[in-house]
């Protein structure tokens, strides 16, 4: 779940009206609309970086030159400490407090293993025991980490395993969990499980990648979402986060050779209907959502074309809630080539990801403030 950052981040949020005609102007709330471009953790421009969360009073997270790394509201990078043997990583998430979670890799045979830091200590400290495979999604504001371990998925607190998450009952019994997207704040889980079987009796393998949600506390069984398409192992779709009010976005994924396509899906409760599709960004082929925001209903991603297979255009993309989906801008003088991507979104209407400009060939953390102010469709 992607943290806001204060009470009052809401009412900001919903200032700004969005149109589809256009960039959207700031009703009421005291915002300048900008693009802030994060300095590297070598405090240049050139930061390689990409911010993966928002916390309290300013705070952001994510990796810069493949280290991970977090940024004051001063603008200034600081790394995180990286324990002995691990050459690279990332923070992932952060919540209000400053607990940040992460992954930590080593060079020599890429094993990776999931941290939690908290802002200002000596130390981060590794889950497991330091157990490579592990892997840390996210924190909410009580504390509690989720995330996929090398024996499964798995629920923290302070540093100790407090829940296993199981698979639903209702699934074939080679189904396990491949990924943990994230938690809101009052505990549910969102992640992603992959059932995988050969069907004797059709002479074929079937393979089916659906979301799962696990309400908060473990006294209630998970729910298997419903998908538009399941049973080939080209297709899966993907739960990406959840927000306050239990809202699941994500996105089904199909790659077959060149024929590559990305279709945004949201779920709400109760979890018994298919997902809805916000639709594509104007003059996108494809919609991937890759994060919402706690409590405003905003969900943010990537709007993508392929080129014989490959990604050759791509902006970041943001959505409302509700209505057409839209592009969020580049930078002033940017190239038509330069991409972006989104990949969070606070309460109090900032949108985080990345941004690569194509003529310098130097790529940025950065945020757009007053995000809803600055979305628009794309004409021509």
């Amino acid at each position: 779940m992607r943290r806001t950052t204060s009470a009052a981040a809401a009412a900001i949020a919903l200032a700004g009206v969005v149109t589809a005609a256009g960039p959207a102007a700031a009703a009421t709330a005291p915002c300048t609309p900008d693009i802030i471009k994060l300095p590297g953790i070598n405090s240049d421009s050139s930061g390689g970086g990409r911010l993966k969360d928002f916390g309290a009073g300013g705070l952001a997270v994510g990796s810069s030159a493949n280290l991970p790394v977090y940024w004051t509201a001063d603008r200034t990078a600081h790394a995180v400490p990286l324990p002995e043997g691990f050459q690279s990583g990332e923070v992932k998430a952060v919540n209000s407090k400053g607990l940040m979670v992460g992954t930590v890799e080593r060079s020599a045979d890429r094993a990776v293993a999931a941290f939690t830091y908290q802002q200002g200590a000596d130390a981060v400290q590794l889950l497991d025991a330091g157990a490579t495979g592990t892997v840390a999604l996210d924190v909410n504001d009580a504390g509690r980490v989720v995330g996929r371990g090398a024996d499964g998925a798995k629920e923290w607190l302070n540093g100790a395993v407090v829940r296993e998450l199981p698979v639903p009952a209702d699934a074939h019994p080679s189904t396990k969990i491949i990924s943990v997207a994230g938690i809101n704040a009052r505990g549910d889980i969102a992640g992603t499980a992959q059932t995988e079987y050969y069907d004797a009796d059709n002479d074929q393998t079937v393979t089916n990648t659906f979301p799962v949600v696990w309400p908060a506390g473990g006294g209630y069984p998970p729910y298997s979402l419903r998908v538009w398409n399941e049973g080939h192992w080209s297709v899966g779709t993907y739960a990406r986060d959840i927000d306050d009010r239990g809202r699941v976005v994500g996105t089904e994924d199909f790659g077959y050779r060149d024929d590559q396509r990305r279709t945004a899906a949201v779920w709400k409760k109760p979890y018994d209907a298919l997902p809805a599709d916000p639709g594509k960004v104007s003059g996108y082929e494809h919609l991937e959502l890759a994060a919402g925001s706690p409590a405003t209903n905003v969900a943010v991603g990537t709007a993508v074309t392929f080129v014989e297979g490959y990604p050759n255009h791509i902006r970041a993309a943001y959505w409302p809630g509700q209505g057409p989906a839209l592009a969020l801008p580049h930078p002033a003088g940017a190239s038509k080539d330069s991409r972006s991507e989104a990949s969070a979104a606070s309460d109090d209407d900032r949108v985080g990801g990345y941004f690569f400009d194509w003529d310098t060939g130097v790529s940025n953390a950065v945020i757009w403030t007053c995000a809803s102010g600055q979305a628009y469709a794309p004409q021509g």
